[in-house]
């Protein structure tokens, strides 16, 4: 949730403005299932909420603004499971390997959202991301682990930002997949005994594998 909205700020006014603020998102997310990107304009969520164009733009200034929104929401979701799946403590190898299913699981929790945050309406604009945005946080938490286990002597001697970028690909890759075919991985043919589970489990200790020594 945005600072705007902490707890200790919590008034009747936030909590009426919060409301507002999610249905507008909630609303962007129904248009972007159905309609894609192009389907989402300040009157088209204006119409979803039954509020006026004017009152959407108090806001969200843009819909850029908006996907920017969502964006953070997402990064700052990821990170309180990557934060809970740390505080776990134990060895750098499992240690990786649950905030890996942390990403995925995150992403399976909020589809539409997960695939609105990378839309390329925000990835293509990076002068809307300042230094602040909690997505540099959840790849500065990767790469801490990896240097973490190459300081163990687990993970072997690699650029651990290179080593990171490789990580939240594959991540995304997989993530991708889940959230946008209903039926991966069994609606693939010749796929029908393979559970997702078993997907996941695998790519994880891939992913592990190729980092270590």
């Amino acid at each position: 949730m945005c600072a705007d909205f902490a707890a200790g700020d919590d008034t009747p006014a936030d909590r009426r403005r919060r409301k507002v603020r999610e249905a507008i998102i909630d609303a962007a997310e129904t248009i972007f299932t159905s309609e894609g990107e192009e389907g989402i304009s300040m009157r088209r969520l204006a119409e979803a909420i039954d509020y006026s164009p004017a009152a959407i733009y108090k806001y969200f200034a843009s819909k850029d603004e908006l996907f920017t929104a969502i964006r953070e929401m997402f990064f700052e979701r990821l990170m309180s499971r990557i934060k809970e799946a740390m505080g776990e403590g134990g060895e750098v190898a499992p240690l990786c390997a649950r905030c890996i299913r942390a990403y995925i699981e995150t992403g399976m929790e909020e589809p539409n959202h997960y695939m609105m945050a990378f839309s390329p309406s925000v990835t293509s604009k990076p002068h809307l991301h300042e230094e602040k945005e909690v997505a540099f946080e959840a790849e500065s938490a990767l790469v801490s682990m990896i240097q973490q286990g190459q300081a163990e002597g687990v993970f072997r001697d690699v650029d651990p930002r290179m080593a990171s970028k490789s990580v939240w690909a594959s991540l995304h890759g997989l993530t991708m997949l889940i959230v946008c075919l209903d039926d991966f991985p069994q609606g693939l043919p010749g796929s029908e005994h393979i559970t997702l589970e078993g997907v996941i489990d695998l790519h994880t200790d891939l992913i592990i594998r190729g980092l270590m020594n």
